[in-house]
């Protein structure tokens, strides 16, 4: 049989899938007209928001997490006098001092009590008050919400879109071949063929090259999430027609040996994040927001097992040049004991609905009657209140 016959287009759609190909999760991306970008990121298995930003000035986190409250003197890099980064994040600093990263402590969904990964997942990319609420996601939702939203699509690379673009609004299926069989002769050829093209030097090149941490086997025996691939593969099209895209960043479920686990979404967040900017150039991330969100925060106090267990509140993170950064955000309750949630955990103080609310509003100008009825129903919400937006 012949081989087949590959367009230069459909190569370089396979060579981006392949360099991104160890995903952990489908990427979805909704096209329209407008200059506006917006990106969600949901970290999936609950981010600890206590040992990202930790509250080092209060003397209780030495004494709920003696394994996990870092220095201040050399793991930890202080950004306000009381709150500080944590070191291996360090590559987020220019971000930072730049105002183009904010975080937003104490956030969480209504969910309360369960403290069940899929209960918190589905409620936080449903956008309801309970699982039950919705049967769509309110990023599909507000692509209907968009003004001129008849010409918005979404497109999935993966075999089936996350609950949080799932709805009445179309998605198209980009599936990753990572399968793609190329004989060598083929490969020499398209290499004369478009060498000289650097749109395909660069995709072929990230195509043939092996990451060398795709055979790393976790603890749950699933595939490490290629962060540089997937920001580089979510800009490529946020430079093109579209205008909105969604991925997940999975492992943050640290229950044991935390310190040495957490690094490793960590590392894939930095990455997602600062390739994110290059990739999309000064022009585009100055009109792009970034919010990444978790299912809830975890506890106050370590385990015995040097971890932590699942919690309420937690950690917002938005970047881009859109966006009012070099702050942390949010009213912050403290960690005594009788201001913890159940005694046990970080009490949420701002629904993390109002975040995602205000970026939308802000991005693209979705009303404030639709963020409160069609897209986050029930949602309280005053728009003035959000000081993280550029005006």
């Amino acid at each position: 049989m012949a081989p087949a016959i590959l367009s230069r287009r459909s190569f370089l759609a396979s060579a981006c899938c392949a360099a991104a190909s160890p995903l952990l999760t489908p990427v979805t991306f909704a096209a329209m007209p407008g200059d506006r970008r917006f990106v969600t990121i949901v970290l999936r298995g609950a981010l600890d928001s206590l040992f990202l930003l930790q509250p080092y000035a209060d003397p209780l986190l030495k004494q709920y997490r003696p394994d996990l409250a870092l220095d201040p003197s050399n793991a930890l890099i202080d950004l306000d006098g009381q709150f500080g980064l944590h070191g291996e994040a360090k590559d987020l600093l220019p971000l930072w001092k730049s105002g183009e990263l904010a975080f937003v402590n104490a956030v969480s969904t209504p969910y309360r009590d369960q403290r069940s990964h899929f209960d918190g997942q589905d409620i936080l990319e449903t956008g309801g008050a309970t699982s039950a609420d919705a049967n769509s996601g309110w990023l599909n939702r507000a692509l209907a919400s968009i003004p001129r939203s008849d010409s918005r699509k979404a497109i999935d690379v993966s075999t089936s879109a996350e609950l949080i673009l799932t709805g009445p609004n179309p998605v198209d299926t980009w599936s990753t071949q990572t399968d793609l069989a190329v004989e060598p002769d083929e490969v020499a050829f398209f290499q004369r063929l478009y060498g000289n093209d650097p749109d395909f030097a660069r995709a072929f090149g990230e195509a043939m090259e092996t990451d060398k941490d795709s055979d790393t086997i976790f603890a749950d025996n699933q595939r490490a999430a290629n962060a540089g691939g997937i920001a580089r593969l979510t800009a490529g099209m946020l430079r093109g027609d579209y205008r909105l895209a969604s991925f997940s960043i999975g492992g943050w479920d640290t229950h044991v040996g935390q310190p040495n686990i957490f690094k490793r979404p960590l590392k894939a967040l930095v990455d997602a994040l600062t390739t994110l900017k290059t990739e999309l150039g000064p022009e585009i991330w100055g009109k792009t927001a970034i919010l990444a969100m978790t299912e809830f925060g975890r506890t106050a106090r370590q385990n015995g097992s040097r971890g932590t267990d699942h919690g309420t509140g937690g950690l917002a993170i938005i970047a881009g040049g859109a966006i009012r950064g070099g702050k942390i955000y949010g009213r912050w309750p403290g960690l005594a004991e009788d201001r913890l949630f159940e005694g046990r955990d970080l009490m949420p103080t701002t629904d993390v609905r109002e975040v995602a609310a205000a970026l939308l509003n802000s991005q693209f100008d979705v009303s404030s009657g639709d963020l409160t009825s069609k897209i986050f129903p029930g949602l309280s919400l005053d728009l003035r209140s959000q000081a993280y937006l550029r005006g």
